[in-house]
């Protein structure tokens, strides 16, 4: 498969290297390949895991309350209500960055081809039923530090593409031919959007994507097992696809389809384990994959972020399911739910604006889900440079320590 760009999921391409020599950009972020030191170090970070989750066992449960209530949230928030007119939007890097060719402008991230490399850089823009909902407050920000510390911690499944974290907004990738398909894998029967299981469920379907699926299943419900119902893209909708049809159309090879699909469903049960040892539910997420110029398949794009992956919390999940009541979600399903109430997101050429307060407690539940799974404290960019400054300004330097 050649090297090219595709529409709104053009190559998001990943793969650890370094670490960078020069001493110019000893202050930026980085992750390391797989060697065997790095195995040794994976082995201690993952035993230095285990032994916090079992420290925290003893710790009261996760609960929507704590949390939406809490000092963190107090402290926060004032920053987040500042922010609502200076999301990061748009980028422009063809204009201020040398070197780099072309920009395509996907749902969330701005990509720029610089020639070996990709940039990437994660805007504050919101998407869900194919189009732009809303911009919400560092959200870039999170989905960029909370990837990275995905793919970190999974390089003992798959490797991914990761280069450079140049910026808290930014991954420099190496390109690689993106597969066409998107891997989403579910636990639950759930879901809003018109390829949801649920929405498909209801409508009487009892084979999705390959999947045979019983009687008398209910929102909400969790799934005997995992499944996977991968999607491909026709204009600007996803489709749902089967593994044959995936196959016989030639989007990719029975061989590569095979290990995407044992290292997505390896993925997701590694993302369960997680999130169930941090008081959280995995319910669903998507994966993409690109092949190397090595011939090896990489995990690309995003990894288990509020926006590829849906969250509930795991206390009251039981208890709420047997009383008919929507899980609590830490997720973007409130406003995909709000839009649903008060429009046709799939239909309506004009959107109506989200309102501010659910715009600022969506921005407040990316923060939180980060440092839950991460236990990283989020660090509020400083304000000193404007955005587009700082990252064209790291984007340059970075690129000219690649060359």
């Amino acid at each position: 498969m050649a090297e090219s760009t595709r529409g709104l999921n053009p190559p998001k391409t990943l793969k650890p290297k370094f670490p960078i020599r020069n001493t110019l950009l000893s202050s930026i972020p980085h992750f390391t390949t797989t060697t065997k030191s790095n195995s040794k170090k994976l082995s201690t970070v993952s035993l230095s895991i285990m032994a916090d989750q079992n420290q925290r066992r003893d710790q009261k449960p996760l609960t929507l309350d704590a949390f939406g209530n809490g000092p963190r949230k107090e402290e926060l928030f004032g920053a987040i209500t500042k922010s609502l007119a200076y999301c990061l939007s748009e980028t422009n890097l063809q204009l201020t960055v040398p070197g780099l060719k072309s920009k395509t402008r996907g749902k969330v991230r701005d990509i720029y081809d610089s020639g070996d490399y990709l940039v990437l850089v994660t805007t504050d823009r919101l998407s869900a039923f194919d189009r732009i909902l809303a911009s919400i407050p560092f959200k870039g920000q999170v989905l960029n530090q909370a990837s990275l510390w995905w793919f970190d911690n999974t390089l003992h499944i798959t490797p991914n593409a990761v280069v450079l974290a140049p910026d808290e907004n930014v991954t420099i990738a190496k390109k690689c031919s993106v597969f066409p398909v998107e891997f989403v894998v579910r636990g639950y029967v759930t879901g809003s959007t018109d390829t949801s299981l649920w929405t498909v469920y209801k409508k009487g379907v009892r084979n999705y994507c390959g999947n045979a699926l019983p009687e008398g299943l209910v929102k909400n419900q969790k799934l005997p097992a995992n499944i996977l119902t991968p999607t491909t893209k026709a204009a600007d909708h996803d489709v749902p696809v089967t593994p044959d049809e995936i196959i016989s159309s030639g989007l990719m090879t029975e061989a590569d389809y095979e290990e995407a699909s044992r290292k997505a469903l390896s993925l997701f049960e590694y993302g369960q384990r997680v999130a169930r040892e941090h008081g959280l539910i995995l319910v669903d997420t998507k994966y993409e994959f690109g092949k190397g110029r090595d011939g090896s398949i990489l995990l690309i794009d995003e990894v288990h972020t509020p926006d590829s992956s849906r969250y509930w919390i795991a206390h009251s999940y039981e208890e709420r399911f047997k009383n008919g009541l929507e899980p609590e979600n830490v997720d973007k399903e409130f406003l995909r739910l709000w839009f649903k109430d008060h429009c046709d997101p799939y239909k309506d050429k004009v959107l109506p604006d989200a309102p501010e307060e659910l715009v600022s407690e969506l921005a407040w539940r990316y923060i939180f889900l980060y440092e839950t799974i991460t236990k990283f404290k989020f660090k509020m960019p400083s304000t000193e440079e404007p955005i587009h400054d700082r990252i064209s300004r790291k984007v340059a330097l970075a690129l000219s320590s690649l060359k």
